[in-house]
């Protein structure tokens, strides 16, 4: 069972997922022309989920044309993912340093996982790790200040401080989402300091809804290291 990060049978899931897919092909084709990856180049995914009933779940597997070259991690078990998925390759990975090699991958793609992995030094030390084991990388997150908070489907409750947003999710039910370890938004000034202090090109890109930033991505390259 995945841990349900998106309020799974709410009365507006359907509605959601509908904007959720169009947001993540937009995004998905954004990396493909920002990165170039090709046939040769070994990718990471980090942060899939095993969750199968959501069109936008793991959409990138779903459409990724080398998934020879794919390996899907997750702190959840996700081991079916190889099945419904053939050809990708599934580690399952702690919450600590990942299982693999400096640079063991050419391209890293990480969607909507950083405002789940705590608080902003938790998200600091899991980008540092990301990057650790990749030479190019594409994060995705949603933008603080949209409107609508995606995972609970609430508008604007989430523009407050961060305590007082956490005891309107606890009032209404969402003590799982009400915990920093579990949901901390982003705006793009916090995401930018994640990648502070680091030898990288850097550009973060923003994806709009309803003509309204929605989602940021930060994207680039690590610069080779002197000598």
């Amino acid at each position: 069972m995945s841990l349900d990060y998106f309020s799974l049978g709410h009365p507006l899931s359907r509605l959601r997922s509908h904007f959720a897919v169009r947001a993540r092909r937009r995004m998905i084709e954004m990396f493909h022309g920002a990165l170039a990856p090709g046939p040769g180049d070994r990718v990471l995914d980090l942060g899939v989920t095993p969750d199968t009933s959501l069109p936008e779940s793991n959409l990138f597997e779903a459409v990724y044309p080398w998934r020879e070259r794919l390996t899907a991690a997750s702190i959840e078990d996700a081991a079916h993912l190889e099945q419904v998925f053939p050809g990708v390759r599934f580690v399952r990975i702690g919450g600590g340093a990942l299982p693999f090699r400096d640079d063991e991958f050419d391209v890293l793609f990480c969607s909507a996982v950083l405002e789940h992995v705590g608080d902003r030094a938790a998200q600091a030390a899991f980008v540092r790790e990301a990057l650790r084991v990749s030479r190019r990388f594409f994060f995705t997150t949603p933008n603080r200040w949209y409107p609508m908070e995606f995972h609970t489907l609430l508008p604007l409750a989430h523009w407050l401080p961060q305590p007082a947003h956490q005891g309107v999710l606890r009032a209404l039910g969402h003590e799982f989402l009400a915990r920093t370890e579990n949901l901390n938004l982003l705006d793009e000034r916090a995401l930018r300091r994640l990648f502070a202090g680091q030898s990288l090109d850097l550009e973060v890109r923003r994806v709009r809804l309803l003509g309204v930033t929605s989602n940021l991505v930060a994207v680039g390259r690590k610069r080779p290291a002197p000598g």
